[in-house]
């Protein structure tokens, strides 16, 4: 099972996809991830094995 979210914008998206992805967390998913393209076009990925505060340290 999975949950997909999708921002589109030219503000800092990471709090608000980390805020989606916590309003699934309930279902007891064992990794979460982000992925963003930056300014430049490059595609950026964050993963972490674990619950989504595993993310959220790496996003800070």
């Amino acid at each position: 099972m999975c949950g997909i979210i999708g921002i589109l914008g030219r503000h800092e998206v990471s709090p608000q996809l980390v805020d989606a992805l916590r309003r699934l967390e309930y279902r007891g998913y064992d990794s979460a991830g982000v992925a963003t393209v930056d300014g430049a076009g490059r595609l950026e990925r964050r993963r972490a094995v674990g619950k989504l505060v595993n993310l959220s340290d790496l996003l800070v």
